[in-house]
This record gives structure tokens, C-alpha cells and sequence, in this order.
């Protein structure tokens, strides 16, 4: 009996480790895993530029006291848009009118001269050609003429300064803008020649300035785009400029360039560009911070592919090609600037008629074949993933 059990069990241990031989020597193969491409089609695509910019006012004016004297009043709303010509300070005008005054009697007392200088050379002039007065009195009698015409000069001279102070008296807005708050209150002395002659400013904010700087790295690699026609700017270099507000709202009313400065700055190694937009509701404020966009420019035969065709790998990008065997081939590509939500433009490393993986990248196994399914019906990857969730939160 104990022999009986002995040779069961044996029979038992050789019949398992056949049954695992075989096991061994006939694996499962594994399907190929489903991939769904997409086609590569180039096409012209728009091309635009973007840089983080600031607003400033198309023309800040500071207001500043030209005469000295006591602050009578200030005539505006501190803060808010003012017009062209208002009046925004009063100083007290009553020293300025006696000056003027005084100006205007001086000035009659040199008319009064001249009317007499005038009188004796017409009375002299005819004596001494009759040789009844000599050359010395005529002489003189010219003199007093002349001296009292140039006093009646210098008089007319001191009325129109008197006039200027008293007009300097009345402060008004030099343009259309906002007013900043007042630097001196009612009361107080503004003496024009110190600094307290500041007393606020004004800026005109339509239209408004949008300033933005280009690196020397882009501007370089902007020539070289354009030396091998991968980017063609527009005619004459006339963007259009598109500015998004901090909120992502897009502003309303495009602009175009009207600066740019010829040198590199030697503390950030860029240049400044200066756009100019219409501002008519006055939703723009200066010192605001924009996304600005420089429309206009164009790539042409650009290669345009999904953005979750393309992986991160260790040494850049890349994508899987499905070659015309079926197989899967990793590339590297070099990428550019994004298209729309979903796009992403590739600079170089496809080409036309190439069939790119977008859903199921993450069964490919580079060098070997894969299936080919209509998109959203692979078994796996980030696009079946991503709709997968949004089916969730729907």
C-alpha cells in the first residue's frame, strides 16, 4: 500500500512539471495594442506673436503753476475725466490785474512821450533844413523821438507780460483725460520756481498706449524663421495688435504699431515696442497689465498636430509614426507655438502623408506593429482618458 501511494505521487510530480514545460514553450502572444492617427496634412496657418504688456497714457501732462501766488480754488473732481480747456486751478488774480493795470499807465506815459518827441521833431526838422536851428538840435530832437518810440516797445511789452501772469492765474486742462489727485490744497502759496509749482497731471487715455519688449533671443530667432520662409510677416510689417485683459476677456478694439525703439536696452538686452489702441469706452487705465498679440503673419505649409500626440521624452519631444508596415516608430520633433485649444504647431520632424498616434499612445511599444482604429474606439491612451472624463463629469 505505502508503495502504491509513493508511485501515484510521482506519476502526479512528473505529469506537473510537463504541463509547465509546455506552458513555457507556447506562450500567449500578445495582440496589437489599438492606436487611432491622424494624417499629416500642411497647411497655411496664421502665425501671432505674444508678449506680456503694459498700458501708459498717449499723452501725460503735468500741471504746473507758471506765476506764484495763493491757491483760490480747486476746480475739478480729483480722479475723473476732465475735458480740454476746463478749468481745473484759480489762483487769486487780484495781484495779477494791478499789475496789469500798472503795465497799462506806464504804457499811456510812452505814448504821451512819443506824441511830444513826435510833435518837437516835426517843428525842428523843417528849421534846421532852413539852417534857423543848427544840425546838433535836430539831432537831438531825433533822438528823443526814437528813445520815446522804443519806451512805447518796452511799455507794450510789460502790458503783454502782465497779461500772460494774469491769464496763468486761470489753470485749465491742456487735453482730454483723466485728472490725478491735487497736489496743494486751497490757501496754500505756489512759488513757480520750486517744486511746489507741481500741481497735479493729466492723462489721455483715448487713445492708450501699449508698451511690450522683444528679446534679443526671439529677434534672432524670428530672422532665422523668416530667412527660410518658415514664418512670412506681413506687408510693411503692419500688425495688427489684439490685447487680453488680466480677466481673459478680450478687448474690443484692435491697434496697430506706431514705435519701436532701434537700440537693445543694456539691462535687459531688448527692445521696446509701442502700440496704439482706441480707448473710447475707457476700459484701459495706464499702468494696466495686458496679454498683447501681434497678428498679421502667417506660417506657411505648416505641420499642425493634436497636442496629445505629442510626448515628453528625456531629451525633448516626440511623437509615434505608424510606418506603412503597421509598425510603430518613435520620433523626435522639435514644436513651436500652440494653434487653438487643441493644436500644436511642429516645426520639423514630420512631414506630409505621415500618420501620427493620438489615441492609445500608451500601449505603443516602439518597433512593434499596432492596429489601426477609427478615433475614440483604441482600448487605452490620454485622448480616451480625457473623454472618458468629461463623459464622467457630463
Amino acid at each position: 500500500m505505502p508503495i502504491l501511494k509513493f508511485t501515484c505521487a510521482i506519476l502526479a510530480g512528473l505529469a506537473l512539471a510537463a504541463c509547465t514545460k509546455e506552458q513555457v514553450a507556447a506562450p500567449e502572444s500578445r495582440p496589437a495594442p489599438k492606436v487611432s492617427v491622424v494624417t499629416v496634412q500642411t497647411r497655411d496657418i496664421p502665425f501671432s506673436l505674444e508678449f506680456v504688456a503694459q498700458t501708459e497714457s498717449s499723452r501725460q501732462v503735468d500741471i504746473v503753476a507758471r506765476v506764484s501766488g495763493f491757491l483760490d480754488k480747486i476746480a475739478y473732481q480729483e480722479g475723473e475725466m476732465v475735458k480740454q480747456g476746463q478749468l481745473l486751478f484759480q489762483l487769486d488774480p487780484k495781484p495779477f490785474q494791478a499789475q496789469l493795470e500798472a503795465a497799462r499807465g506806464g504804457l499811456q506815459a510812452q505814448q504821451a512821450r512819443l506824441t511830444t518827441a513826435e510833435a518837437n521833431l516835426k517843428r525842428v526838422k523843417p528849421l534846421a533844413m532852413e539852417n534857423a536851428l543848427s544840425q546838433s538840435d535836430l539831432d537831438r530832437a531825433q533822438g528823443d523821438f526814437d528813445a520815446a518810440k522804443a519806451a512805447v516797445y518796452a511799455a507794450q511789452a510789460t502790458v503783454t507780460q502782465a497779461e500772460l501772469n494774469l491769464g496763468y492765474a486761470t489753470i485749465r486742462s491742456p487735453v482730454t483725460g483723466l485728472a490725478s489727485r491735487a497736489v496743494q490744497r486751497q490757501g496754500a502759496f505756489l512759488n513757480a520756481a520750486s517744486a511746489d509749482a507741481t500741481l497735479t497731471y493729466v492723462a489721455a487715455i483715448d487713445p492708450i498706449w501699449v508698451n511690450f519688449s522683444v528679446s534679443q533671443n526671439l529677434a534672432a530667432k524670428l530672422r532665422n524663421e523668416i530667412a527660410s520662409r518658415q514664418i512670412v510677416m506681413p506687408k510693411a510689417l503692419a500688425f495688427e495688435v489684439e490685447i487680453v485683459l488680466s480677466d481673459g476677456s478680450i478687448y474690443p478694439y484692435r491697434g496697430s504699431i506706431n514705435f519701436a525703439d532701434p537700440s537693445f536696452s543694456s539691462d535687459t538686452g531688448s527692445f521696446q515696442v509701442r502700440a496704439v489702441l482706441p480707448n473710447p469706452k475707457h476700459v484701459l487705465r495706464p499702468g494696466m497689465f495686458v496679454t498683447a498679440f501681434l497678428k498679421g503673419a502667417m506660417r506657411p505649409n505648416a505641420v499642425v498636430v493634436p497636442q496629445l500626440a505629442v510626448q515628453m521624452g528625456a531629451k525633448g519631444h516626440l511623437v509615434y509614426v505608424v510606418n506603412a508596415a503597421g509598425v510603430a516608430e518613435l520620433r523626435p520633433v522639435v514644436v513651436g507655438d500652440y494653434q487653438g485649444e487643441r493644436d500644436i504647431v511642429v516645426v520639423s520632424g514630420l512631414a506630409a502623408g505621415d500618420r501620427v498616434v493620438v489615441d492609445g499612445v500608451m500601449g505603443v511599444v516602439p518597433g512593434q506593429p499596432v492596429q489601426i482604429v477609427p478615433s475614440g474606439a483604441s482600448a487605452s491612451g490620454p485622448a480616451r482618458a480625457a473623454e472618458s472624463a468629461s463623459a464622467a463629469k457630463k
